[in-house]
């Protein structure tokens, strides 16, 4: 497979994005397309839909047959077909977003920008296509062990970006790490992030 187009986002590195598409929906991202999509006629008619679908390239693969959620706290083990665990038997991801606008004037337009992506910056993009809510909607359905798990966002002092407020209300630490002395670091749009965690509440000690 080719990759059809290059994802741009805040996130140089996986640390910190947000476990799931859509769970901080302000986080922008935008598509740049390789040639020969390069090209209004690749995306005419997108300009009537809301969201899409990307397929991505990921650079994280698994063999197991098991993973271990987050959700659960990192230790219990499901199978990897019951999971949206990045680390996948074969390297691919699939994302929701939604569109912000397409700027077809861009000098390596049509750009297609876009809000709440879980990708990491340079990451290649395999197809896209458009969400249909009559299809792809299904509000009714059962959500296996999230249904069953409550999910608890940390308090989060010492920022006034109310973006990246949301993104570390997530906890991007591993689940099975919880020394209140340690410092994590992450890189998010062009800053170095430092913070601790205790007590459920994220400490940023440099932005």
């Amino acid at each position: 497979m080719n990759p059809i187009a290059i994802f741009h986002s805040p996130f140089p590195t996986k640390f910190g994005i947000p476990r799931q598409a859509g769970v901080v929906s302000e986080i922008p991202g935008t598509i740049i397309f390789e040639k020969p999509f390069r090209t209004p006629d690749a995306i005419r008619g997108l300009e009537g839909f809301d969201f899409i679908w990307i397929i991505w390239q990921s650079a994280a693969t698994n063999s197991s047959p098991t993973v271990r959620p987050p959700r659960l706290g990192g230790n219990t083990r499901v199978g990897v077909f019951a999971s949206r665990s990045p680390q996948r038997p074969n390297p691919i991801g699939l994302s929701s977003v939604r569109i912000s606008h397409i700027d077809y004037d861009a000098p390596d337009g049509p750009v297609i920008h876009v809000l709440g992506a879980d990708i990491m910056d340079g990451t290649p993009i395999l197809d896209i296509k458009p969400y249909i809510p009559y299809t792809d909607s299904h509000p009714e359905a059962r959500g296996g062990f999230t249904d069953t798990t409550d999910w608890h966002p940390l308090k989060v002092v010492g920022t006034d970006d109310s973006v990246l407020k949301k993104i570390l209300e997530q906890d991007p630490r591993p689940h099975y790490h919880d020394d209140p002395d340690r410092i994590y670091g992450m890189q998010y749009n062009g800053k170095d992030i430092h913070f601790k965690v205790k007590d459920k509440t994220l400490f940023i000690i440099d932005e």
